[in-house]
């Protein structure tokens, strides 16, 4: 009798089951549990501050089990989150089953699960990031037939004791191999634990940045994701996020998703790819050519860019990688293939399904077409992001772009194809706007823009205006003016930041 092939996945559990996590039940998580003698299993979940928190119980009894996979628990709202009152605190934390994964740290065996907040009436907590970015995504499918998919680009910086052998160079780490590429071992660890988890990974690779201080090196590296659903884009950073963090605290050293570490350096951001999905169609795409969908949510990422900063670049630091002159952007354009702008559109396989022929004879024409693989990315934001205010606020931009009636024209009149930092082309930068310089003014740029976001009740007032409280607190409106040419000050406000 044939056997059943089981798919090709990392993911244990969906291996496991031979199922994909999106139809996980709690009756495939509970027989996972009981035929792999997991132990415990950690309820995760993110807070205000965009880091996971962990509530974990020891399996007892397969009642027990039910009751905490069928009802949640109860945690404390006023501890997570700032607008939450401690005389009305209780809200309850129910997994979201499709999420499970297998804890690679654990002594023992731990399954673990995100979770979504819920009220004391038992409907989804209005302010709550997983629950923004859920809202997000209807508002955009009610208002256009469409959903969002989204990737990261998670860049980090590992920082560790200082070393002589095969020296790196700095600026000049992209792509680089072993043993110039410094803790390479690290990073494939990483991708692994993630892949097991569930995320959908693209690659990963070293990056540009190498800085060599007094008693450490700093090295920096990237790990890119698949697009997929908004909702999960966002699950799959924030484990990511901690998965890094994990590995590098149990080998001895520092991860770092600082937007800067250094001076001079490359900074580390956390591009966001996305695409317009109908039907399961990529509708970024028409004729083989970018389509006019693709222009108008463009046209809305760049009337929102000023905004989407507040959940983007989220402490003081951000804005010293927001400058001029570098890669990560600082003026509101887009373009093609180009590393100058705010929103690029990169290389997507746009009418170039003969290359695998050309390089390899004997292969057979392919019969698919790679243009499915087109986004648009978003290149301001860094490692300080909240990923689901960040892809949620994306999600009202792209709905913002559809919806306003001269989105073509803003796009047609935005667009560049040079270099806007070269001396020749000093015409075409003087003519566009440029992002917030500081969290301060990041927050103002919230403010003005709030009724799009507040728009289908997709932002709660309440939210917008604690962010805003949070990034004006920072008070570092003339943050770059005040730091000019002090190092000391600058080196110290880094090391605050270091943990974003």
């Amino acid at each position: 009798m044939a056997t059943k092939k089981q798919s090709i996945t990392a993911h244990k559990i969906a291996r496991y089951l031979d199922k994909n996590p999106r139809d996980f039940t709690k009756k495939d998580i509970v027989r996972y549990i009981k035929e792999n003698n997991i132990e415990m299993v950690n309820f995760r979940y993110v807070a205000h501050d965009g880091r996971l928190k962990t509530l974990g119980f020891v399996i007892s009894d397969e009642a027990r089990l039910d009751r905490f996979l069928s009802f949640g628990e109860r945690v404390d709202g006023s501890s997570l989150f700032s607008f939450i009152d401690a005389a009305s605190s209780d809200l309850y934390a129910i997994p979201r089953f499709r999420t499970a994964y297998v804890n690679p740290f654990a002594d023992r065996p731990t399954l673990d699960l995100l979770c979504s907040y819920y009220t004391s009436d038992g409907t989804p907590l209005s302010s709550s990031p997983e629950n923004v970015l859920r809202k997000a995504q209807q508002s955009l499918k009610d208002a256009t037939g469409m959903t969002m998919d989204a990737m990261g680009e998670l860049e980090y910086y590992t920082i560790y004791p200082k070393e002589s052998l095969y020296p790196a160079t700095a600026q000049r780490g992209y792509h680089e191999s072993a043993p110039f590429a410094k803790w390479e071992k690290l990073r494939l660890e990483a991708v692994a634990a993630i892949a097991q988890a569930g995320g959908q990974i693209k690659y990963s690779h070293s990056e540009v940045g190498y800085i060599r201080g007094d008693e450490t090196e700093m090295a920096q590296h990237e790990i890119e994701f698949l697009p997929v659903p908004a909702e999960e884009a966002a699950d799959q950073l924030v484990v990511a996020k901690w998965m890094l963090n994990m590995i590098g605290y149990r080998n001895g050293v520092t991860i770092s998703f600082a937007p800067k570490i250094s001076a001079g350096h490359a900074g580390s951001g956390m591009h966001i790819h996305t695409r317009l999905m109908k039907n399961g169609k990529n509708m970024m795409v028409d004729g083989g050519k970018l389509s006019d969908t693709a222009r108008k949510a463009i046209a809305g990422y760049l009337s929102l860019s000023s905004s989407l900063t507040a959940f983007g670049n989220q402490v003081p630091t951000s804005y010293l990688r927001l400058v001029p002159h570098q890669e990560a952007p600082t003026n509101i354009c887009w373009g093609d293939r180009n590393r100058s702008v705010l929103v690029r559109v990169p290389l997507g396989w746009l009418n170039a399904d003969g290359m695998v022929n050309d390089a390899n004879p004997l292969e057979p024409k392919n019969a698919a077409s790679g243009s499915e693989s087109q986004t648009v990315e978003f290149r301001c934001a860094d490692g300080s992001a909240n990923p689901y205010l960040l892809i949620a606020g994306l999600c009202v931009a792209a709905r913002h772009g559809l919806q306003t009636p001269d989105a073509l024209e803003m796009a047609k009149k935005l667009y560049v194809d040079v270099n806007i930092f070269h001396a020749e082309h000093k015409n075409v930068l003087e003519r566009l706007s440029q992002l917030p310089i500081s969290c301060f003014d990041s927050a103002d740029c919230l403010l003005k823009d709030r009724a799009v976001y507040e728009k289908d009740g997709v932002f709660s007032p309440l939210l917008l205006d604690r962010q805003a409280a949070k990034l004006k607190a920072f008070n570092d409106h003339d943050l770059s003016e005040r730091l000019f040419g002090k190092e000391d000050e600058i080196r110290k406000l880094v090391k605050d930041y270091l943990y974003c």
